[in-house]
């Protein structure tokens, strides 16, 4: 015999739903209005279904300045004029419908802490939330159509039994015997906390109750506190966290460690549900007692003072209401024991996520706060895990096992059940981080679907007939009050007057065994009781009849007087809502038209004072033209005598300048002819000294009363800047003995257009510049001893953009003739900018001359060229030297240089 081979066991199917149908979560979202300490706020309500999301300023600076705007879609957005009552019409009040007529349904809030989830669900007095108008709705709808108290009794197995009325009644005499406390009548006084949560023009009723059922409700209230489930009904709750006294007034335990709350455990049913076993289930029968029954589980759930929130729930809470109801028979008065069908609403208040850095939490908060946020980790891996499943096709096992909520709440999610939302936003900038987080979980969690619940399959029984039962036990007090019977009489009074009723017996008593009379005469009347009987029996079944076929008119003509009715009250609801938009429209019209007045007396206030204002100045206008008027003639008067004492002044000015320019006509034609002569006698000296042969060059000695007077009239000036050019001793000293130089210092050109300054230059004293040393091919080289040396250059013939890039001054070296007939050397010095183009631009700041001048020589003339007649005059500078190079700062030709070819003009 071989044995089975030992393995894990196969993981159970999961429950297939009904319905192929899915419809997908709805999520709302509420946004909770700013307090007055909080200044920036971070979320907009754009449209009725969409928010946008700001990023505040602390958080666009520690995000590199990154902004951004984040819009996200809900099925509505509830703003924060948004009452209570909106809130239940559009999310709770559908939920309740579907759980009177046999569906389930899941609703939780979801949010940071501090963002308005316990208000959402619980409310305050005035102001209750959806938790007691759900209760209110319940029992308002079921109200007439409750079961007696214990008929349904819950058992361990989540599943309710239906008892006879017996032992109903025996439930009952043995719970008020019992020493336990008892639940709330509904005649008692509620306390302050919870009184006058719902207003009674906020009531509302479902439609389409079935009236042929019998109704019963049980809620349960339970926590998750660090993953551990904890029931918030159980008596003996106050006294778990206690400790323990014996009789003699002592505690039993000599430590001061409290004992811990009993924590329940999650089972399975047979239809693959989850519920806590061994939770308490109370039975209650008006919204009062439910609310009350909450309210003694509120006060044990676990709160704490934070930073951020005065009362922070550091537990989720669920409060279950669970809806049992059962048909009645064909009768219409006893319900049928095994068709019971159950449905429940869970509402859910979970947690806020948190941080603890924010809330302040030390040694038990730290704790709670990580309970708390891992369990809210948890039920978003699973919706993500879901969502992933149904999207992609694919077939992850969905972690429900590691958190008490998912696990709880996994047939909502695998069964059949509407499951909805609400998410909590606080509009604050220092939220913003767990905000976008929750938005996040909300966009993704509207992406899964669940089942959608099927109908529950209906009765065979005729409707109506609780109806009809009430009506015939109504119709039975009225005969027999008519008749002159006690109305609540039982069966055997009932008999007894039917049988005085009937004629007399004769006495039956024999005296003669011969007598023949008195047997005959008893059975006579014995006969004659018989057909009374028969005639009453059948008068009794033709009037049971006629009473049937009455009932069954009446029947048919309630129902279309209930169809009439219906039709009346659609009618009449029409009219009132039109009556109701009148009203408003009305009010709304009031409101304006007192706002359009108070506006017209503001304008006509505003009129009157611009009135005044502007009767002032006119007033004022009036002065200032008299005034005006006044200094035109005034200035008229003035320019009239300017006039004459300007046109005295230009008449002597006009004279004096005609004396000044004659006396300077007759000067400088007296220069003239001064400078004619003295060219006659330079030409003529020239002429007279010249040798036939090689041609000499002209004297090099100047005049010296012309150099002179030239030296008067314009000094040299040695140049401002540094030259680039250093001199050896030796040679300076022997330059001075033989060929005097001079260096003058002539403006620099001013640049075409404004070249990019750089940020910053090293300084010129550093000695670390770089020059670019352009001496172009034509130069000749004149032998003397003193040459411009420029340390750290680059030497080229023709300037490139490679070279000026790698450099920051530029130097050029110009040879022209001067009007003496030497070629004269000038070195123009200039700084290389950077462009806004990418390229480079010389701006000339400074132009050194270098001159040699010799002494004259009676026997060395120097000619223009060999072979030249004679009589031939000496060629000028400009016959010399026709053309001249002129550079530019910032030309197009180059990197910052541009020849120009210009014939220069001859002297006349």
């Amino acid at each position: 015999m071989n044995r089975q081979a030992k393995g894990r066991t196969p993981r159970r199917p999961p429950k297939k739903p009904s319905s192929n149908q899915k419809d997908p979560v709805g999520v709302y979202c509420r946004v909770r209005p700013l307090g007055a300490e909080d200044e920036e706020c971070c979320i907009e309500v754009i449209s009725s279904t969409t928010i946008q999301l700001h990023a505040p300023e602390g958080f666009k600076t520690n995000r590199n300045g990154e902004y951004k705007e984040m819009q996200y879609s809900f099925k509505k957005v509830f703003g924060v004029s948004v009452s209570q009552t909106d809130l239940f019409e559009c999310v709770a009040k559908p939920l309740v419908v579907d759980l009177i007529h046999g569906k389930n349904g899941l609703l939780f809030t979801y949010g940071v802490t501090g963002s308005g989830k316990t208000f959402t669900m619980t409310g305050s007095p005035g102001l209750g939330g959806l938790l007691p108008r759900s209760l209110d709705m319940i029992f308002n709808s079921i109200g007439p159509y409750q079961a007696k108290r214990y008929v349904f009794k819950t058992d361990d197995k989540n599943s309710l039994v239906v008892q006879s009325e017996v032992d109903a009644l025996l439930e009952r005499q043995r719970r008020e015997n019992m020493a336990v406390p008892k639940v709330l009548s509904t005649r008692q006084k509620l306390e302050p906390e919870i009184a006058d949560m719902i207003k009674l023009e906020e009531a509302y009723k479902a439609d389409d109750v079935d009236e042929d059922s019998s109704y019963s409700i049980f809620v349960s209230y339970i926590e998750i506190y660090n993953n551990y489930i904890y029931d918030l009904l159980e008596e003996t709750q106050d006294d778990a966290i206690k400790p323990k006294w014996n009789g003699g007034g002592t505690p039993v335990r000599q430590n001061t460690e409290f004992i811990p709350p009993q924590s329940k455990i999650l089972r399975e049913d047979q239809n693959h549900n989850m519920y806590v076993a061994g939770c308490m289930e109370v039975e209650v029968k008006s919204a009062e007692e439910a609310f009350q029954v909450f309210w003694r589980g509120q006060k044990k759930r676990k709160v704490a003072n934070t930073r951020l929130n005065r009362e922070s729930s550091r537990s989720h809470s669920v409060f279950i209401i669970k809806l049992a109801q059962a048909p009645l028979d064909a009768d219409g008065d006893n319900i049928i024991q095994n068709q019971v069908t159950v449905s429940q609403l869970c509402l859910v208040d979970l947690a806020g996520s948190e941080r603890t850095g924010r809330t302040g939490a030390e040694g038990t908060r730290i704790r709670e706060a990580g309970n708390i946020n891992q369990s809210l980790l948890n039920l978003r891996t699973c919706i993500e895990i879901l969502r992933e499943n149904q999207m992609c096709g694919t077939n992850r096992m969905v972690p429900y096992r590691d958190s008490k909520v998912t696990h709880l709440f996994k047939n909502y999610f695998d069964g059949e059940g509407k499951v909805k939302m609400v998410v909590c936003v606080n509009p604050k900038g220092d939220d913003y981080e767990e905000t976008l987080l929750v938005m996040r979980f909300a966009e993704m969690t509207q992406e899964v679907e669940v089942a959608r619940p099927v109908d529950r399959p209906i009765c065979g029984f005729t409707p109506g007939r609780r109806q009809r039962n009430q009506a015939f036990k109504e119709e039975l007090s009225r005969k027999l009050e008519e008749r002159g019977g006690p109305i609540d009489r039982d069966v055997p009074s009932v008999m007894t007057h039917v049988v005085l009723s009937l004629p007399p017996l004769p006495s039956s008593v024999l005296t003669d065994p011969h007598d023949d009379i008195t047997l005959p005469r008893l059975i006579e009347a014995l006969q004659n009781r018989y057909r009374i009987r028969q005639t009453m029996i059948e008068e009794f079944n033709r009037a049971a009849n006629i009473m049937k076929s009455k009932l069954q008119d009446l029947d048919s003509n309630l129902n279309s007087k209930d169809n009439f009715i219906q039709e009346q009250n659609a009618k009449l609801l029409e009219k009132d809502r039109i009556i109701q938009n009148n009203k408003a429209e009305l009010e709304r019209l009031e409101k304006r038209a007192k706002t359009q007045e108070h506006k017209m007396d503001i304008l006509q206030k505003t009129t009157k004072i611009y009135e005044d204002d502007k009767r002032s100045l006119q007033q004022e206008l009036e002065t200032r033209e008299h005034r005006l008027q006044t200094e035109l003639s005034d200035k008229r008067r003035m320019e009239h005598r300017m006039q004459g004492v300007v046109t005295d002044t230009q008449r002597k000015w006009e004279k004096e300048c005609e004396r000044r320019v004659n006396a300077m006509q007759l000067e400088m034609q007296n220069k003239l002819w001064v400078k004619d002569e003295k060219l006659k006698q330079l030409k003529a000296i020239v002429t007279e000294s010249k040798t036939p042969g090689r041609p000499e060059p002209p004297p090099r000695q100047t005049q010296p009363q012309q150099r002179s007077s030239r030296e008067e009239r314009l000094p040299a000036q040695r140049s401002a800047s540094p030259t680039p050019c250093q001199m050896q001793p030796q040679q300076r000293s022997s330059r001075e003995e033989r060929l005097p130089a001079k260096r003058s210092a002539s403006p620099s050109p001013l640049p075409t257009t404004t070249p990019v300054r750089p940020l910053h230059r090293r300084s010129r004293s550093a000695g670390g510049e770089k020059w670019v040393d352009h001496k172009p091919s034509s130069s000749l080289d004149l032998g003397t001893v003193l040459q411009p040396i420029i340390p750290n250059a680059i030497q080229v013939s023709a300037p490139s953009e490679k070279a000026l890039s790698k450099c920051d001054r530029y130097v050029l070296t110009h040879q022209e003739v001067a009007s003496d007939g030497e070629i004269e050397t000038k070195l123009i010095k200039g700084e290389v900018l950077k462009t806004r183009g990418g390229g480079q631009a010389v701006q000339f700041t400074d132009i050194e001359t270098l001159k040699q001048e010799l002494t004259t020589f009676p026997g060395r003339k120097r000619k223009s060229s060999e072979g030249a007649p004679a009589n031939r005059d000496w060629t000028d500078v400009e016959n010399r030297c026709s053309v001249a190079v002129e550079q530019r700062a910032g030309t197009n030709m180059g990197p910052g240089y541009e020849h120009h070819g210009i014939t220069k003009r001859r002297k006349p």
